[in-house]
């Protein structure tokens, strides 16, 4: 585990030196900073991560170990097609996983990503305009989209 802090608060980095497994957001039992060196893909998520804070990153080029459902996999692979600063609806994204009556299971999918932001969950929200749900608050989802450029409603 590597605790990195970014704007929207502490991030807790997992990974071996092939992949990174999980992302934990603020609010999760974070460790104090670690102290001893990251693995070769946490260090590199890292990086990344704080590229992407600092507005000069727009994709994210990591090996990622994802454990879930086949149906949870399909979900995640999609959101790593939404374009930075572009959102969807969940709607949108149980039809990209040829799914389209199942917006529930595609929110739970969604809810359980274990890499947030560099699988931007973020960029998925309700049909109407509104924000829909966050495993991070929605403030950290209007932060996070603010970042990308995008403007959403306070709902």
């Amino acid at each position: 585990m590597h605790a990195i802090d970014t704007p929207v608060g502490m991030l807790v980095l997992e990974g071996s030196d092939e992949a990174l497994t999980n992302v934990r957001l603020p609010g999760f039992d974070a460790p104090a900073r670690s102290t001893k060196r990251p693995t070769k893909a946490v260090a590199e998520a890292a990086r990344q991560l704080d590229e992407y804070f600092g507005r000069r990153r727009t994709t994210f080029d990591l090996a990622l170990a994802l454990e879930g459902t086949p149906f949870q996999r399909a979900v995640w692979a999609q959101l790593a097609e939404i374009p930075y600063g572009e959102t969807i609806t969940y709607a949108e994204l149980a039809a990209r996983v040829g799914s389209p009556r199942a917006c529930r299971a595609v929110g739970a999918a969604n809810g359980a990503n274990p890499i947030p932001i560099i699988l931007p969950c973020h960029r998925v929200v309700a049909s109407g305009g509104g924000l829909g749900g966050y495993g991070g608050g929605l403030e950290m989802k209007r932060t996070l989209l603010a970042l990308e450029g995008r403007r959403l409603d306070r709902s």
